[in-house]
Formats: C-alpha cells, sequence, structure tokens
C-alpha cells in the first residue's frame, strides 16, 4: 500500500535535509529518500572529508616548522592512514547527527533510488514517488509536495574517462591509501586548487593545468594572480591556456603519460577536476513537465519547476555549487510550501570559499564584473603583512581588497586571499547585506592584534587614507 506524505525529499544532503527539517519544523509529515547515506556529497565526498584532508596536511606542515616557535619535534612524518582515520571517524560523526535530527523531526527516511512515476491508480496527485531498495524491493510514496535535491557528481574530461586507478576524480582520492608520488591535477578551478594545495603540503610533486589564462577564474583577477605566485611558491608547476589531448594519453601500469601543450609529462595519477554535472539522471523526470535545459532543472525564483508542487535545489538547478546553497534554496522552497513569499534569494550575496592555502573567500562583484556593469569603481587593498597577527601566526601573504561604488560609496564586493580567510568573508557578507559603505567599514574599531583589521585598513585604502600603509 502507498504511504502518503505531505513532504517528500529526494536527495539527504545539505539541500534536502535542511529542507526536511524545515517543513517537519512547521508540522508537516514529511520523507526523505536517499541512494547511499545522509549527508550527501558534502558530508561523504566534498567539503567535510576535503577540509578534514587539509587540516591534515597543515598540522603536518606546521609540525615541520614548529622550530620557528622554538618548538622542535625531531623527524616528522605524515601518517595517511591515522588521517584518513581521523576524517572517516569526524564524517561518521556527523552522519549520526543528522540521523538524529531525522528522528528528532519524526522524518521517516527511505533508504533507495527514486523515480517519480507518471498517473497511477494509486494517487490522487499525477505523480508517484517509487523508492527501489538496494534488494530490489520498491515502495511507493506519495508525496503532496515533493522537492529534487539530487545533487550532482564528478565531470568526466571528453575522451579521458576515469579508470579510478590512474585517471581519478575527487571521490577518488578521498579514498586513496597510499599517496601518488607525482600527480597532473587538470583544472585550476575551486577543486583544482584545493587538491593541489593539500598535495603539496603532503610532499607529492603537482603539476596544477587550467586550459584558461588564470586559476580561480570567477574570482577577482587579483586574487587569481596572488593565489597562483604562492602555490608556485610552495613547490606546484602551473600550466596555463594549455589542454590535455585525450588521443594523447597513455595509461600505464606504473603510470600515466599525457601531453600537455608541447610538454609531454610522465606522472603517477591525474586527477581530472573540471567541474561537476547534475544528478537529473534516472529520476522519472520524462514523466513530468519539467523542464531540463543543458543538464540542470529549470526552476523559478521560488524554486518550483514547470510542475506546481514539484520543487527543485541544490547543484541539480545549476546555479552556485555550494551546501551553504542548497540549503538556503531549501529554505526557500519550503517557505514557499508553507504560502510565504519568500524573498528571492540574491546569489551576490553568498561568500564563495577556497580552503587550500592561501584560502580565498569572496562575496559580490569583483571588480572586473563592476567595471563590466557600467560602474565607476574605486578599490582599497591591504596585505596581510602588515599585520602583528599575520605575522604571529606565520601567514602574512595575501590581502583583503574592497570593491567599491565611486559614485555611491556602496561596498560592491569584498575580496580575500590569506589567512582564515573564509571565517572572515562573513564580515564583508553582512557589509553588503547592510548596504554599507567602505567609509562605514572603516569607521568600525577592529581588534588588535586580530586578522580582522585588514578590514579597516583597505576600507580606508578605497579613499586613499590607510593608517599602516
Amino acid at each position: 500500500m502507498a504511504r502518503e506524505f505531505e513532504v517528500v525529499v529526494i536527495g539527504g544532503g545539505p539541500g534536502g535535509y535542511v529542507a526536511a527539517i524545515k517543513a517537519a519544523q512547521a508540522g508537516k509529515k514529511v520523507a526523505i529518500v536517499e541512494a547511499s547515506k545522509l549527508g550527501g556529497t558534502c558530508l561523504h565526498r566534498g567539503c567535510i572529508p576535503t577540509k578534514a584532508l587539509l587540516k591534515a596536511a597543515h598540522v603536518y606542515q606546521t609540525a615541520k616548522h614548529g622550530a620557528a616557535y622554538g618548538v622542535e619535534t625531531g623527524t616528522v612524518t605524515f601518517n595517511l592512514e591515522r588521517a584518513q582515520a581521523f576524517k572517516h571517524d569526524l564524517v561518521a560523526g556527523l552522519e549520526k547527527g543528522i540521523e538524529h535530527l531525522m528522528k528528532q523531526g519524526k522524518i521517516e527516511v527511505f533508504r533507495g533510488k527514486a523515480s517519480i512515476l507518471g498517473p497511477s491508480i494509486f494517487s490522487p496527485q499525477p505523480w508517484t514517488v517509487a523508492v527501489d531498495d538496494e534488494t530490489g524491493e520498491s515502495e511507493l510514496i506519495l508525496p503532496n509536495q515533493l522537492i529534487i535535491a539530487t545533487g550532482s557528481i564528478p565531470r568526466e574530461l571528453p575522451g579521458l574517462p576515469f579508470d579510478h586507478e590512474r585517471i581519478l576524480n575527487s571521490d577518488d582520492l578521498l579514498r586513496f591509501e597510499q599517496l601518488p608520488s607525482s600527480i597532473a591535477i587538470v583544472g585550476g578551478g575551486v577543486i583544482g586548487v584545493e587538491w593541489a594545495s593539500m598535495l603539496v603540503d603532503l610532499d607529492v610533486d603537482v603539476t596544477l593545468i587550467e586550459v584558461g589564462e588564470r586559476l580561480l577564474p570567477l574570482e577577482d583577477k587579483a586574487v587569481s594572480r596572488e593565489v597562483e605566485r604562492l602555490l608556485k611558491k610552495r613547490g606546484v608547476r602551473v600550466k596555463k591556456n594549455v589542454t590535455v589531448d585525450p588521443e594523447q594519453t597513455t595509461v600505464k601500469t606504473d603510470g600515466v603519460e599525457l601531453v600537455v601543450g608541447e610538454e609531454t609529462l610522465a606522472v603517477d595519477r591525474v586527477l581530472v577536476s573540471v567541474g561537476r554535472v547534475a544528478n537529473t539522471e534516472h529520476l522519472g523526470l520524462q514523466n513530468t513537465s519539467i523542464v531540463v535545459e543543458n543538464g540542470v532543472i529549470q526552476v523559478d525564483a521560488q524554486y518550483r519547476t514547470k510542475e506546481r508542487h514539484i520543487f527543485a535545489i541544490g547543484d541539480c538547478i545549476g546555479k552556485l555549487q555550494l551546501a551553504h546553497v542548497a540549503s538556503a534554496e531549501g529554505v526557500k522552497a519550503v517557505e514557499t510550501i508553507l504560502g510565504h513569499e519568500p524573498t528571492p534569494l540574491d546569489y551576490d550575496l553568498i561568500p564563495r570559499c577556497v580552503y587550500g592555502v592561501p584560502e580565498v573567500a569572496s562575496v559580490g562583484l569583483t571588480e572586473e564584473a563592476a567595471k563590466a556593469s557600467g560602474r565607476n569603481v574605486k578599490t582599497g587593498t591591504y596585505r596581510f603583512n602588515g599585520l602583528g597577527k599575520a605575522r604571529i601566526e606565520g601567514q602574512a601573504d595575501g590581502f583583503v581588497k574592497l570593491v567599491s561604488d565611486e559614485e555611491t560609496d556602496d561596498l560592491l564586493g569584498v575580496h580575500i586571499v590569506g589567512p582564515k580567510a573564509t571565517e572572515l568573508i562573513t564580515e564583508g557578507g553582512l557589509a553588503l547585506v547592510l548596504n554599507a559603505t567602505a567609509l562605514e567599514m572603516g569607521q568600525l574599531v577592529h581588534p588588535h592584534p586580530a586578522l580582522s583589521e585588514a578590514f579597516q585598513e583597505a576600507a580606508l585604502a578605497v579613499d586613499g587614507l590607510p593608517i599602516h600603509a
């Protein structure tokens, strides 16, 4: 017998489980369908495990250079097995936390693959959700409202498919039992830069390959230049404006030989990090009026699809592929289901972060985007090497850059490359939400010594009045 729910969510990642909790808090009878583990890509194959290993690499480097602080540890070695155990225990603990939230909210969890069926004699709605578990058994669910939150999967490079042994995606690297001696990373976006940073810290020979003219192409050009400079300083070889020819790539038993531009490169492994594609296959979307363009589900400002009672959020709708974005979209979708009229999400006010060394974080418009929009802009930049706290931390590279409208003085964008950037960016985001000016940020008294002092100095620099420069 088919079971009825007021809200059904397909996908248990940060978009799906947050939406389920929000609906349950409103008193709705809620179910969530997850094919694998609660937490989705973010918890199991993305945000959390990669940051755990980045932290392990950072601790390793800190220990190696501890003598500068008077801490002499002798020979320092990196134990990958212990690092992987740390990562595993961390993920398992957080997964249990999500499971507890499901029980607390009385949210029923169905384990299996979901597909949307067409009209059925079992359903008062024109569609039903079938859940197929690992044994092949199928169960029918009748949702009044449906939210699709199926996420994304790593994109393959045409002609160079993943073999999961030598040609890898980011999921594969998280499972490694032995560090590669050398690696070529194809793709200089967020994923490629984070892995390059981590692996070079773990003494792996790293070559980072980008088809475009700069790394992190969505960031401010000044940020891209600084990231490239600091990666090179740490030993990463960076190759830009070049492509990998799949037809001239040879996978051998002991490595991979690939042609990059006019150079032949021999490496132990290749990581392909050229983005992610929406996970919309085998969902039964053909049984609905839902529109899929360029592989992503089309939605309106409230995340409603062409089917009035079906919503879609997260990576599968092709906007910013970030966990915190999916969560915010899930909340907005549920608010719409509850009959509210939520303010559409402003994607320009959402922080974007890169967790390598140096860290990168930004919110709002880059200088280039602001100028392209027709605005006259002024900028202020302050480097961390002018701060005592940054020198104490041993991370004095990088800067804070503010982009401001020359006519209105409103802040348009905040860009950070350097220590704790992913923590500091919230101040910049709040300033944009409050429509602050650089003058107002400069007048705010910041604690000393603190990394956040860079905001105050950069704000004053917008009008040519920095104190410590």
